[in-house]
């Protein structure tokens, strides 16, 4: 099997690469990477010296792809399936990754700001940076409910790569900042990112590690 992927099922970013991989029954090699261990991080380290997930090898094409977006655009070009990833049209492909940034930006970066703040020293938290975080989360919801009013998808009625990205931010988001009542639209669309057999492969994989998630609790409160 040329294709392996280096990650861990409760990081947002890799669970947003193996809703692409699951979505079209690409086959890989699953190599899950524990970075608290030194022997695997030096591996890690000796693949991508960067040390972040996720990573995929393609091993036929002796190349080493890093980044979400960056990986799930190669294996629709490379390794393509039933569901095409990315628009062939190139203006629907260009608005199909400013979705995925959106998502990536919006709503998992200021969501990781706030789940990162709960685990840093007593007396070093950054009570005005969540806040701005927890701004900009609520500006992106809003942004989404209204955009999601008459869609099924992030582009329409084609799953794309904007929704691997949005599940998983989504996801988390709420459990950090929740959505809260008027947004239907919102907590809709998540609904159904959930139930979509990709992603309820990638987040039943990751069920047994929700125990490290610093919100566990809130998580568990959402989604059980």
């Amino acid at each position: 099997m040329s294709l392996e992927f280096y990650f861990h099922p409760l990081s947002s970013f890799c669970q947003k690469v193996l809703i692409a991989l699951y979505e079209n029954d690409t086959p890989f090699t699953p190599h899950l990477v524990d970075l608290s261990n030194s022997e695997e991080r030096a591996d890690f380290l000796r693949l991508w010296p960067i040390g972040k997930f996720p990573l995929l090898r393609d091993a036929a094409e002796d190349l080493t792809i890093p980044e979400s977006s960056i990986i799930i655009e190669y294996l629709a070009l490379r390794h393509p399936g039933w569901t095409p990833l990315m628009p062939a049209d190139p203006d629907l492909a260009r608005q199909t990754r400013l979705r995925d940034r959106f998502y990536d930006l919006y709503v998992m970066a200021p969501m990781q700001q706030i789940v990162g703040d709960t685990l840093r020293p007593d007396g070093h938290n950054d009570p005005h940076g969540v806040q701005q975080a927890k701004a900009l989360l609520e500006t992106a919801y809003d942004m989404i409910e209204a955009d999601m009013a008459d869609k099924t998808w992030a582009m329409g009625e084609a799953f794309s790569m904007a929704d691997c990205a949005a599940g998983p931010a989504l996801m988390y988001a709420n459990a950090a900042a929740p959505f809260g009542p008027g947004r239907k639209n919102v907590g809709a669309y998540l609904r159904r990112l959930m139930a979509r057999p990709s992603f309820a492969r990638a987040i039943g994989e990751a069920a047994p590690y929700i125990k490290f998630f610093p919100m566990a609790d809130k998580y568990r409160a959402l989604y059980g």
